[in-house]
Order: C-alpha cells, then sequence, then structure tokens
C-alpha cells in the first residue's frame, strides 16, 4: 500500500495515484460516456455541521453561487444543454436551500424541462423561514433526496448532533403531508398516470452528497461499530442496532406517487454499507410502524475519506486501514457505472470538476496542476468555468482519479444514487 501524506488538511498519496495503476492492471479506461446530469453546488453553508460531511459544510460557511454565477450556468444549459443531453440538474451544497437564489434558480431550470434533485438535509425544513419549502418543492415536482443516516435516534445523533433526528422525523412527515413519497392504489398510478420510475421525470437519472450535521467539532466516532480490526475488506455494517441488521422476510412498501422522496445512509461507523435492498427493507418497515412514514429509495453511500470523516479517520488513527479496506473491497465491475462517466460538477463559482469528490478535493478539469494541496477560494477563482466549455469538449474525456475513487468501487459500489451493484 503506497504511504500516506500526514496532513490535517487532506488525503493525499505520495506515490503515483493507485486508482489509476488499477484501472491500467486490469485493462480499463475512466472516460465521460454523456452529460445526462449536471450537478450544482450551491454553497457550502449548512445549518448543521456532520461528521462524515466531505464538503465540510456548517453554519459558518459562506460560500454560496451568485445570481450571476447561476445566470451563466442557465445561459449555458440553453446554448449547449442540447448537444450534452442534459436531463437532470442535481442541486447540493452545503443546505443548497439556504442560496437566497434557491428558489429563482428551480423556476428558471424547471422552464427547461428539466429533471430537478434537492439534496435536503431535511432538518432545513424545521428551521424559521423555511416552512413552505415542501409545497414550494412539491409545486414545482422537485425530487428530493434526504439524508437520514438511520432509523434509530441514537445512531443519527451521533453523527450528526442532539435533536437532530426528532428534526428529521417532523420534517418527513410534513413532506409526506404534501404527497412526497406516500403510497397510491395500484390501479390508480397504473391508469391514472406515469408509474414512479428511479430517478422520476420520464425515467431520467439523478445523481450526490448527503448534507447533514453533527456539533461543528465532529463526535469522536463509535469505532466500534463496523469496527476496522474485524472482519475482512468487504465487511458490511450488520451489528443490531447499527441500521445494518436486516431481516430478509420484510416486505418492500407499496406503489408509490409520482413525488419522488429518497433517503440517503452513511455509515455510521467506518465501515462500508450494508446491502441496499434488504436494508431499505428494514428502513421502509421501520418508519412506517414507527412513525407512520413512507418514502420511494434508500440509497446507501460509503463516507469519503476526505474533508471531515478524513479528519476524523487520522485524528483516531484509522485513515491507512480504512483506505487499505476500500483498496482491498475494490470491485473492477464497478468501475463501469461509476457516477463521473454521467455527469459534471459544478461548483459555486462555476469551475467544473469530473464529481462532487473531486471539487472538495480542488481537482478541476482545468488546470490540472491544481490538487488537494491548494487553496478551495484559489481553484473556484482560477479554474476554468462551464461556460467556457462546450459540450463537445465534456463528452469522452478522460476522468481524473485518485486513492479516494475507490470509495465508489468498494464493495457494492457507491454513488449518488446509492449502491451500483444491486
Amino acid at each position: 500500500m503506497p504511504s500516506v501524506t500526514r496532513s490535517i488538511a487532506l488525503p493525499t498519496f505520495d506515490a503515483a495515484d493507485p486508482f489509476a495503476h488499477r484501472l491500467a492492471v486490469d485493462g480499463q479506461r475512466l472516460a465521460r460516456r454523456s452529460l445526462r446530469t449536471l450537478q450544482l453546488n450551491l454553497g457550502k453553508m449548512c445549518n448543521i455541521a456532520c461528521a462524515h460531511c466531505h464538503v465540510e459544510a456548517g453554519p459558518k460557511r459562506k460560500e454560496i453561487m451568485t445570481w450571476d454565477t447561476m445566470r451563466r450556468v442557465l445561459d449555458w444549459i440553453d446554448t449547449q444543454g442540447g448537444p450534452a443531453e442534459i436531463e437532470v440538474v442535481d442541486m447540493t451544497g452545503g443546505s443548497p436551500e439556504m442560496n437566497p437564489h434557491f428558489r429563482d434558480l428551480v423556476v428558471e431550470l424547471k422552464r427547461r424541462g428539466l429533471h430537478l434533485l434537492d439534496r435536503c438535509n431535511p432538518t432545513i425544513i424545521e428551521e424559521p423561514g423555511y416552512e413552505d419549502l415542501p409545497q414550494f418543492l412539491a409545486e414545482h415536482g422537485v425530487e428530493i433526496v434526504a439524508s437520514l443516516p438511520c432509523y434509530l435516534e441514537d445512531n443519527v445523533d451521533a453523527q450528526r448532533g442532539n435533536g437532530v433526528f426528532e428534526k428529521s422525523i417532523a420534517a418527513l412527515r410534513k413532506l409526506n403531508a404534501v404527497g412526497y413519497g406516500v403510497e397510491r392504489h395500484v390501479e390508480e398510478a397504473r391508469h391514472g398516470g406515469t408509474e414512479a420510475r428511479r430517478h422520476g421525470g420520464g425515467g431520467q437519472a439523478g445523481r450526490e452528497q448527503g448534507n447533514a450535521a453533527s456539533p461543528l467539532q465532529p463526535p469522536v466516532l463509535p469505532g466500534d461499530r463496523s469496527s476496522l480490526d474485524a472482519g475482512g475488506a468487504g465487511d458490511r455494517s450488520t451489528e443490531p442496532g447499527t441500521c445494518g441488521a436486516t431481516d430478509p422476510r420484510a416486505t418492500p412498501g407499496a406503489e408509490l406517487g409520482e413525488l419522488r422522496l429518497d433517503l440517503v445512509y452513511n455509515p455510521v461507523g467506518f465501515g462500508l454499507p450494508p446491502a441496499q435492498a434488504a436494508l431499505e427493507r428494514d428502513y421502509k418497515k421501520h418508519l412506517r410502524e414507527t412513525y407512520g412514514i413512507t418514502f420511494n429509495t434508500l440509497w446507501t453511500i460509503t463516507n469519503m475519506p476526505i474533508k471531515r470523516f478524513g479528519h476524523a479517520l487520522r485524528r483516531d488513527g484509522r485513515f491507512d486501514a480504512y483506505m487499505g479496506k476500500l483498496i482491498d473491497a475494490h470491485n473492477a465491475d464497478n468501475v463501469e457505472a461509476v457516477m463521473c462517466r454521467d455527469l459534471v460538477s459544478v461548483g459555486w463559482r462555476g469551475t467544473v470538476y469530473d464529481c462532487d469528490f473531486n471539487q472538495m478535493l480542488q481537482m478541476p478539469l482545468v488546470p490540472a496542476s491544481f490538487g488537494p494541496c491548494d487553496d478551495e477560494h484559489t481553484v473556484e477563482s482560477e479554474g476554468r468555468k462551464l461556460w467556457d466549455y462546450s459540450a463537445d469538449e465534456l463528452h469522452g474525456r478522460a476522468i481524473r482519479t485518485g486513492a479516494h475513487c475507490f470509495g465508489c468501487t468498494a464493495g457494492a459500489g457507491s454513488s449518488c444514487t446509492g449502491a451500483l451493484l444491486t
């Protein structure tokens, strides 16, 4: 295993890119094949600060995408969106809803016939001034991707902060109340409109990040859950009480309506996510029976060893072991399905990256000389902007990789829409 640079800032490797080396050994090439999804980071401001957050978002962050930048993105969509075949705009943050121009952007994007994803930290709905957010999103048909790392209160609060679970449950009930993730009769679904599909909007695809919380100073993560010291590289978090114990007899929920509500699971400890389908059954059974909450799909996402979660790994002396676990669990079959093949990620000042994780590691498409050791504000200011590219320049382009890419290919794989192999 390559040596690791012991920097408090970011996990980087001294040796040549080990992921690129693995691709070469396996005879694989990682390049963009389509541009179905445009992922926009609307800023790093969030009402809470999550221990696993790869964005390092929080209440003290002030970076937001301005309306001028949004306008230039919209102009690019008008001129290049057709040739690029953009179908989905994935709005992320921070809490994207905290951007003062969020609602204007939603209106403009919907006018262009695009399917929208809002990566929502559900507790934002409980904040003053956001009470009408569920109705606004419903009126505009925005798919909601809400972070809920467990269906057990203690685990959620351990990762995101005291009271976060209670607020999340209250918010999810409000989303159900306006029609999100709500069951319909099967006959109505079949004959009264388009059946619900995984990515909504006529089968259009969407992509990731959960936003959310824990205190501003991340707590010590529970290393005895999903321990790195036990089991093989492909371990799943399967101990009772860790949102990993599954009941194979649990039945899936009934058919759901067209306002999609998807939930996002992140491991509470240092392990890989459990099997997505089985965990989804557990979520649906527990949330329905205990809280009367329904939703469409659960997406399991591996914690990336960067930014805040990377800091916690280093603090606890677990970074090497975690990286080793990801590398040992690499599955070459996942390379064909990774999210960067079908999207680009746009930073809050308009700089283009291959994915959201590269964005947080200061790895833009151009200039390629920028990387994890560079200042994020400098990279955002000086990196090549979306409106400086044609669609043709983005299609077929080789993807910048690094050791963190093993986080997307380990085990069942991980993307902004959950596991790659289900």
